[in-house]
Order: structure tokens, then C-alpha cells, then sequence
């Protein structure tokens, strides 16, 4: 990661329907993220692309944090099922926002279990 850099701080789309931190390009060169790889992601219309995946991304909202890869992709930043998951953020359909889960105010919890052995690289 990158040191020295000023935070940046951005309105978020919340797509239920995405998994990954979506970042337009601009973002990605404010942020000096370099890319790692190339992916190709299924977007809503059904067609393929292929998008360069940036990171790390430190991500905060309200008293949550967590660290990402994005794809740089479209003209909005776009918060998917990923990074709301880490932080354990709920969707307010009737409020049209999202929130740290209620049931969890203080800090965020998740589930590890049901482990499965996998040969990696960190």
C-alpha cells in the first residue's frame, strides 16, 4: 500500500446484485492503485468484459473498515456483496440506505467455519 496518499472520500451506489468494489478510473488514478490482474465480469446487460482489478483498498463506513481489491469499471463507485459482508453492513431497502448491522453495533462479526484445505500463496 501506498503511504501519504489523502483520503478519498465518494457517494456509493449499493448493488446488491455485484460482489466486488466497483471504482471508475479516475478514482483508481487518484488513488495511485496499481492494477494486478485482469478480469472478466459479467455486467447487468449479460455481456462480458474484461477490467483491470486495483488494489489494496482501504474501505470505511461509519465504525467499520476493511481492506479490498476493486474493479475499475463504470462512472460510479459501486459497493458489492464483498466488502459489505467484511464490514457486516445491512441493507435498509425501506431507507434506502445501508447501516452496520443492528445486531452487531459495536464490531463487525462473521462467520468461519466449514474450513476446506486449500493450497495458496499469501
Amino acid at each position: 500500500m501506498k503511504t501519504g496518499l489523502k483520503p478519498f472520500e465518494a457517494n456509493a451506489l449499493v448493488d446488491t446484485g455485484a460482489l466486488h468494489l466497483c471504482i471508475p478510473e479516475h478514482v483508481a488514478i487518484e488513488l495511485d492503485l496499481s492494477e494486478l490482474e485482469k478480469r472478466e465480469v459479467t455486467v447487468a446487460d449479460g455481456s462480458k468484459k474484461l477490467c483491470p482489478y486495483v488494489g489494496p483498498i482501504k474501505v470505511q463506513f461509519q465504525n467499520r473498515n476493511c481492506f479490498t481489491g476493486a474493479l475499475v469499471l463504470g462512472d460510479s463507485v459501486r459497493f458489492g456483496a464483498i466488502p459489505m459482508e467484511d464490514m457486516d453492513l445491512v441493507v435498509l431497502p425501506t431507507q434506502l440506505k445501508v447501516s452496520v448491522n443492528p445486531a452487531n453495533p459495536n464490531y463487525p462479526t462473521s462467520i468461519v467455519k466449514g474450513a476446506t484445505k486449500i493450497k495458496t500463496q499469501l
